[in-house]
């Protein structure tokens, strides 16, 4: 594809603003640090529009700059380990023919939470933070699904969009 780099950019750019946007709402799912995950669609998008390489640079490149800009150590590590876990698990469920993107992206919540939670136990040093995996287990179902839904309403637009150019 022509200006690849620059789609890569863009990309970049609208994960980062899709983080912002969603610190400014106020969700809460009953359990600390939830969030519904809206930067998840870019990834997914990238994952299933460009390929497993770029969605995954996009996904670094994003946290490595949020992490700069609004984070700290902690937050870097917490959302780098959820975030390359729940890439790897899509990637993976991606790959069996015939899964829908929404389960897929499902996919992606649960063991995004995973990833976290497993950060958590060993810097708290406390695994009762495992009482949480139900609740967590449900919201990844439920956030990933909406992400899914999301990405799969995406990916049709710019598919189509693609069609049309090669016109």
């Amino acid at each position: 594809m022509k200006h690849k780099v620059a789609y890569m950019g863009m990309f970049v750019a609208l994960a980062m603003i899709l983080s912002y946007v969603e610190s400014l709402v106020p969700f809460f799912f009953g359990v600390p640090g939830m969030k519904l995950g809206l930067t998840n669609v870019v990834v997914l998008v990238v994952l299933y529009f460009y390929g497993p390489k770029e969605a995954f640079g996009i996904n670094v490149i994003r946290i490595v700059l949020l992490g700069i800009l609004f984070g700290n150590g902690f937050s870097l590590l917490y959302s780098l380990a959820g975030g390359i876990l729940s890439f790897l698990a899509m990637l993976g469920f991606k790959r069996i023919q015939g899964l829908h993107i929404i389960l897929v992206s499902a996919g992606g919540g649960i063991f995004h939470n995973i990833g976290q939670l497993i950060i958590a136990g060993v810097f708290v040093n406390n695994w009762n933070l495992l009482f949480y995996f139900p609740f967590l287990l449900a919201g990844g179902i439920i956030t990933g699904g909406v992400v899914g839904l999301l990405g799969a309403i995406v990916l049709k637009h710019l598919q189509s969009i693609q069609s049309i150019q090669k016109e």
